[in-house]
């Protein structure tokens, strides 16, 4: 087994000490990185790109190449997999983004729908995740992740993006046993898709949950929730003689935090919209917490950048259990010096945290 010459990350994730607060960023392998596009370009679209293992690897090695100070890599990849191994034949509209074929709009439709075997069904996503490992050869560790049911669904039951999640809603609200049922399934595949990961080489899996915010209180504890409680309990935790944390991101969540601690997972991601310093003081120390500055602030200059890199560690104070990231995914249009300025100042300015 290789060794891991930078477990930083995992270590601030199960609370134990570091030397400096350790940093990744979502998206950090996308197109913001020229290298980034030309490789996209050589593959010919997303979709073959996310479905090529060595271009995948590629890509996903990229920022680590670039940027020396990155404490983990991710698997470059799509939430969107499992719909389109499920069937619903995934596409993407240039300027429009994601789009399904098919559309989830009845109990008939959800009850044909399979289950899909992460080897046989997204064996390109696992060959990925095995290529990339041994082409980080211990560098840093690895992140699988997969879209949470709720999230999942929604495009499902929308054909694409949506910014009212209308057809959803209505669902959960109408029909609520297809819901559920949709719900189940995507469950057991999101189960079985990331306990493949981890068999393939993952270190730790994040679970996005980019639109369980968009639920009220009770529905988003019934529908979202809920069921990345249950992958959480059926997810595999310790692998190659390490434990394999699990981080719960749902963007929007602030309000739900300490029902969220009790999911389970290692950690929790934060957004930019709640003060980590308040949110800490609510979990306490059930989980460890990862973010949360906002992306926009990688347009301001390196000196503003690194004021609120400042602010937010002062925030969290002082002792592990943080992992810096962003509060979202990084945007195409950031200069990638700014990425850098990043980086660097959350490795200086955190030192002091941990003596």
């Amino acid at each position: 087994m290789t060794v891991l010459k930078n477990d930083r990350f995992l270590r601030a994730l199960l609370k134990q000490p570091v030397d400096v607060t350790p940093v990744w960023m979502m998206r950090q392998a996308g197109r913001y990185l020229p290298e980034y596009r030309a490789t996209r370009a050589k593959a010919g679209d997303f979709m073959s790109l996310c479905m090529n293992p060595a271009l995948a690897c590629e890509v996903t090695l990229q920022p680590l190449d670039r940027y020396p100070q990155l404490d983990a890599a991710i698997l470059f990849s799509d939430i969107l997999t499992i719909p389109d191994a499920m069937g619903q034949g995934l596409y993407f509209e240039s300027g429009e983004g994601p789009r399904f074929r098919k559309v989830v709009s009845s109990l008939a439709d959800i009850e044909a729908l399979p289950v899909p075997d992460p080897e046989q069904d997204l064996g390109y996503v696992m060959e990925a995740v095995r290529t990339i490992r041994r082409e980080l050869n211990g560098r840093v560790p690895l992140i699988g992740f997969s879209g949470s049911p709720w999230t999942l669904a929604t495009y499902m039951v929308e054909g694409g993006s949506s910014k009212d999640f209308r057809k959803s809603k209505a669902m959960l609200y109408d029909n609520p046993q297809a819901m559920h049922l949709l719900l189940d399934k995507l469950a057991r595949a999101v189960t079985s898709y990331l306990n493949g990961q981890i068999l393939a080489g993952a270190q730790a899996v994040q679970i996005f949950d980019s639109w369980g915010g968009s639920l009220s209180s009770a529905a988003y504890q019934e529908f979202s929730l809920a069921y990345m409680k249950r992958i959480i309990d059926g997810l595999l935790r310790e692998h190659e003689g390490r434990r394999v944390p699990v981080i719960l991101f749902t963007k929007g969540g602030g309000l739900w935090l300490e029902a969220m601690a009790e999911s389970g997972a290692e950690a929790l991601g934060l957004d930019w919209t709640c003060d980590i310093g308040s949110a800490r003081a609510r979990v306490g120390d059930r989980v460890a917490l990862q973010g949360n500055m906002d992306p926009s602030v990688l347009y301001a200059n390196p000196a503003a950048i690194r004021a609120e890199v400042a602010r937010i560690l002062a925030s969290y104070g002082e002792g592990t259990g943080h992992v810096f990231n962003l509060g979202h995914g990084i945007t195409p249009e950031v200069d990638p010096a700014h990425a850098g300025a990043f980086f660097e100042a959350v490795h200086e300015l955190s030192a002091q945290y941990h003596r």
